[in-house]
């Protein structure tokens, strides 16, 4: 596989299509803070790490509205690619849906969304958009 994090992203949105409550994607460090980043910010109900020796899981529970059936999660978008990395500073710092949604980033610092990098004031590489 080339690209992991595409892979978690394409499984998430086909499971929020195929209207799935729960979904189960290999497990990967990157992967575990993207899932605890998307839980923080209320895009899925909860998550749990599953590890069988040398491979693991996370097994990842969908976010419906009650009454409407509709999912808290309207769109996963990859940014940087393997073959086209995408890098950004605190200056050009994406913004999702004027704020709405929120770009995951890949910093020296870890992981974290377009807010946090801005008041830790470091740039990275822009790995999603969700909203």
């Amino acid at each position: 596989m080339t690209d992991p994090i595409a892979d978690y992203l394409t499984r998430l949105r086909n499971a929020i299509s195929a209207g799935h409550k729960v979904v189960e994607v290999p497990g990967s460090n990157m992967k575990r803070e993207m899932t605890k980043i998307l839980k923080e910010k209320g895009y899925i109900l909860n998550y749990k790490f599953e590890e069988d020796g040398v491979k693991s899981n996370i097994k990842i529970a969908l976010k419906y509205h009650p009454e409407t059936k509709e999912s808290a999660i309207k769109s996963l978008v990859r940014v940087s690619k393997p073959g086209l990395r995408r890098y950004t500073n605190v200056e050009e710092m994406p913004r999702v849906l004027n704020g709405l949604g929120i770009a995951i980033l890949s910093t020296s610092m870890g992981l974290m969304t377009d807010k946090e990098a801005r008041q830790k004031n470091v740039g990275g590489e822009v790995l999603c958009y969700v909203y």
